[in-house]
């Protein structure tokens, strides 16, 4: 074996170019190519079994998760690709919802490190991940994989499935750099994951993207199932823990379905992922199986509550839709008796003034302004600027976790901390008051 600890392997890992740390432009995208070589030289590990593919610009790691669990309910074994990684790179490739071990990664990457020099490809870090999961879930003879995109569709490097169901969650102005300047232009690179062969689902009624899904859907001869349409959350009510769901699909009506994650835009993710998940099956599924789902169906980082006297929220929300869902959250579920801070840390390629405007909107006490750990990091001090601009108290401590700590220092018992910005602030900060690793320290 080449590699004989995780660490060798990741050391590896990490030699390759990194798209998460250095964001790439449309000079940059990669060809699929590299990657359709690789996996011939595997025999096609990803041929093994069906797959259901999720692209959009949030929801996708909530869908995923929550196909993945739907199937686990029917009892079907799970191969889910999900990214980025909270805690640890182990998260991303998962079966039943078991992260692959440290030993099993070793091994696969010291296959992937033998065969890449063995065929002289060189991939980026994101290509050998996913190349590694549908290795890894071939190996484990799952019976379905259920796979995220990275960004965007056509160019993605899990782009080179067929996938039974493609879904499309829902379209809005995010890595612009790559994807082009529009809703419009964003929506023609996500439905690049459609398939003839397969079916489409589509999670929005926005009527540029559901024009541009149907124009895709019949240039491919595929069946397009859209939400308004073919779907409808008929009520998404607040309920103790989460929501209060009734919705109609193609197949079935679902009432009063308790879902155990809190936000407006979870009632969505999770009509999504049903319907996704009876268009893979063909059939209605059963209530048992949608409730049992629902509550037992787990999102670290996603209007995730931590602790309680003080209040402490952390949600990955790190584009301005993400901003405005989980400020509507805020203000509908979690009801504010003291004072609100925020705990804001974002990368490069966001619009600060739109990313802060849904929380100034909202009431906004104090931002405390930090640097997430990545290349990428915005400025604090350019933040905070945007924010005196607008009205608001801010107070700049570049490291996450000093800042958290400061916050801590200026709340009482009924006062509520929010954390958001950027998955890698949230990450640490989840890791720093959990006490768990956390890779990128």
């Amino acid at each position: 074996m080449r590699f004989v600890t995780l660490k060798q392997a990741l050391t590896w890992l990490e030699s390759h170019v990194d798209f998460e740390k250095v964001a790439p432009n449309r000079a940059d995208v990669p060809t699929l190519q590299p990657i359709r070589d690789t996996l011939a030289a595997l025999a096609h590990p990803e041929e093994d079994y069906p797959m259901i593919h999720i692209t959009g610009t949030n929801g996708k790691g909530t869908t995923t998760t929550l196909i993945s669990t739907l199937l686990a309910e029917q009892g079907f074994s799970v191969g889910t690709f999900l990214s980025p990684d909270l805690q640890r790179i182990n998260e991303r490739i998962a079966v039943n919802g078991e992260p692959i071990s440290d030993s099993a990664f070793t091994v696969l990457l010291s296959r992937l490190a033998d065969v890449e020099e063995a065929i002289g490809v060189r991939l980026t870090r994101f290509e050998i991940l996913t190349v590694g999961a549908f290795l890894h879930f071939s190996d484990m003879g799952v019976e379905v994989g259920v796979i995220e995109v990275g960004l965007g569709g056509t160019w993605d490097s899990t782009n080179v499935i067929n996938a039974a169901v493609s879904v499309l969650t829902n379209v809005d102005l995010d890595h612009t750099a790559v994807l082009g300047p529009t809703v419009a232009h964003i929506a023609h690179d996500k439905v690049g994951i459609f398939r003839g062969n397969g079916v489409a689902v589509l999670g929005t009624d926005d009527l540029v993207v559901a024009d541009i899904a149907q124009d895709r859907a019949d240039e491919l001869g595929c069946p397009l199932v859209m939400r308004g349409r073919d779907f409808q959350l008929e009520s998404n009510d607040l309920a103790v823990g989460g929501r209060l769901l009734s919705f109609s699909t193609p197949r079935a009506s679902y009432d009063e379905m308790q879902l155990n994650l809190h936000g407006i835009h979870q009632g969505a993710n999770a009509l999504v992922a049903v319907v996704a998940v009876e268009e893979f099956l063909d059939r209605a599924l059963s209530h048992d199986v949608v409730a049992s789902a629902f509550a037992n169906v787990v999102m670290p980082g996603r209007m995730e509550v931590l602790e309680n006297y003080p209040l402490i929220v952390i949600d990955g929300a790190h584009n301005p839709a993400g901003v405005r869902a989980l400020a509507a959250t805020l203000d509908e579920a979690f009801h504010l008796v003291g004072e609100r801070r925020v705990v804001l840390g974002m990368l490069t390629g966001r619009e600060v003034p739109d990313m802060v405007e849904p929380l100034l909107t909202l009431g906004v006490t104090e931002f405390v302004v930090c640097e997430p750990l990545s290349p990428r990091t915005q400025s604090a001090e350019l933040i905070a600027e945007h924010i005196r601009e607008r009205g608001g108290d801010v107070t700049v401590v570049s490291d996450p976790r000093e800042a958290l700590r400061y916050a801590r220092t200026q709340s009482q018992p009924e006062d509520q901390i929010v954390i958001a910005g950027s998955l890698y602030l949230v990450g640490d900060l989840r890791a720093a008051l959990l006490a768990l690793p956390f890779q990128h320290r």
